[in-house]
């Protein structure tokens, strides 16, 4: 038997905000925007050429949903991008307004500093040692 983990909710407060972050920011690719319905959006993205999973950016529905979004890790560092250069993928970030948290550190599995999305959800920005 063979699985993989393709695809992870990410609760968000606008289809069109978290978009406009995952895909002008980031540099995600748009793999799907197709209207269902009641008004819902199936959102999917995936940072580019990558072959891991996607993410789902739900709109949130309701009061307990609302209240998931920036914090469905409880706080934690709970998304983590791989990069094979990460001097310049942090370069494009900072320039494209990602706010991170801390600056660069090297630690003995790679180069690394953590970044929030625009709801605070916290990621980190990963190349690993050779």
């Amino acid at each position: 038997m063979t699985q993989s983990l393709f695809l992870v909710a990410l609760v968000v407060d606008d289809y069109d905000r978290a978009k406009a972050f995952y895909c002008d920011a980031l540099g995600f690719d748009c793999l799907a925007d197709e209207v269902q319905p009641e008004g819902k959006r199936w959102v999917v993205v995936r940072p580019k050429g990558g072959e891991g999973a996607a993410l789902l950016l739900a709109q949130a529905a309701g009061d307990s949903q609302r209240a998931a979004i920036g914090n469905q890790t409880g706080g934690r560092v709970g998304f983590f991008l791989k990069t094979d250069d990460f001097a310049r993928d942090h370069a494009a970030m900072l320039a494209k307004g990602v706010t991170f948290r801390e600056e660069p550190r090297h630690e003995v599995y790679g180069t690394v500093a953590v970044f929030a999305d625009p709801y605070g959800n916290t990621w980190d920005l990963i190349q690993h040692s050779s």
